[in-house]
């Protein structure tokens, strides 16, 4: 794993969402791909009565999309694939994951995670959907901020997130990943939106998990998967051209296990090949799930990522 430069850690809800962010997210709000019944009264009106959800705009299919909101009619007029996508009349429950393993503390991918949690946090809250986050790290344990609604829940969530990026993660553990989302799944009931924040290097995969998430309840989450990667980690030549050269030792953060590598091309060839291959596989295992897959670096504007690409696959709206 290579090791990229630390931003300081924010301390303030400033610091993690600045108030000039906060006015363009006014305007947006989660959606789900999928139907569940909200328990409490949102300030959303249905403009189909009798219906639990409010059709809100359509989206072009892309795989992994769950085919029951295929609009047809669209299709027979376009000869393209397009999505329904919905706005739930009672309250959505939103679940943000955060990955606080040891891996996430290099090349500020945890200061990251962070920032974007607050971003869609802030999203959810103003939006009076149901919020609930969800910390893990080596151990698999879960902690987990208890649901919160409204603007008045925005305070909580930074104390939250600011009192999480201090926290100082376990040198190894079990099963981070899969224990805890069958913590996760088991807990919330497989109702609502989940967004999972990690750079999914796990040693032990993710399979079990994303199923957990997948089979939960009735009819599972609607989960979104946001693989964040520093700039090294996605291309070692920047790495190399900080000082990384040569014969180097190298020790993995999360098992504490040293190697001893020389640096050549080949080798870096080798790591890049291997690094597709495995977001390859997370991107096919998320749509063979019904589940979205994005890739973040660590170094992009959150501010973007979410006006931007979370509206373009539809997780936002």
């Amino acid at each position: 794993m290579i090791i990229g430069q630390r931003s300081p850690k924010p301390d303030t809800l400033d610091a993690l969402l600045s108030p000039e962010l906060m006015q363009r997210l006014d305007r947006l709000d989660v959606l789900s791909r999928k139907i569940f019944a909200g328990k409490l009264p949102g300030e959303r009106r249905s403009k189909k009565r009798g219906r639990s959800v409010e059709f809100d705009d359509f989206r072009q299919y892309v795989p992994g999309d769950d085919l029951r909101h295929i609009d047809w009619n669209v299709f027979a007029r376009l000869d393209r694939l397009f999505i329904k996508l919905f706005r739930e009349e009672e309250d959505l429950s939103v679940v943000l994951v955060l990955d606080c393993s040891t891996s996430m503390d290099t090349g500020d991918k945890s200061v990251f995670c962070h920032r974007l949690a607050m971003a869609l946090g802030y999203v959810a809250l103003v939006n009076q959907n149901r919020l609930s986050v969800a910390r893990f790290d080596q151990s698999g344990g879960v902690d987990q901020l208890r649901p919160v609604r409204g603007r008045r829940g925005v305070h909580r969530l930074s104390e939250f997130l600011i009192a999480s990026l201090s926290m100082a993660p376990p040198v190894s553990g079990g099963s981070p990943f899969n224990d805890a989302m069958r913590h996760i799944s088991q807990r919330q009931g497989g109702r609502g939106v989940v967004i999972v924040l990690s750079d999914f290097l796990f040693e032990e995969g993710w399979t079990r998990g994303l199923n957990d998430l997948a089979h939960a309840g009735s009819s599972g989450f609607d989960v979104t998967c946001v693989q964040v990667l520093s700039p090294e980690e996605i291309d070692p030549e920047l790495a190399m051209q900080q000082g990384l050269v040569g014969d180097v030792r190298l020790t993995d953060v999360e098992t504490g296990r040293p190697a001893e590598v020389t640096l050549t091309k080949s080798l870096l060839t080798s790591y890049e090949r291997r690094l597709t291959e495995l977001r390859n596989r997370l991107a096919r295992d998320c749509a063979a799930r019904q589940m979205r897959y994005l890739l973040a670096r660590s170094d992009a504007d959150v501010g973007s990522l979410v006006l931007d690409r979370l509206r373009e696959r539809g997780v936002l709206g």
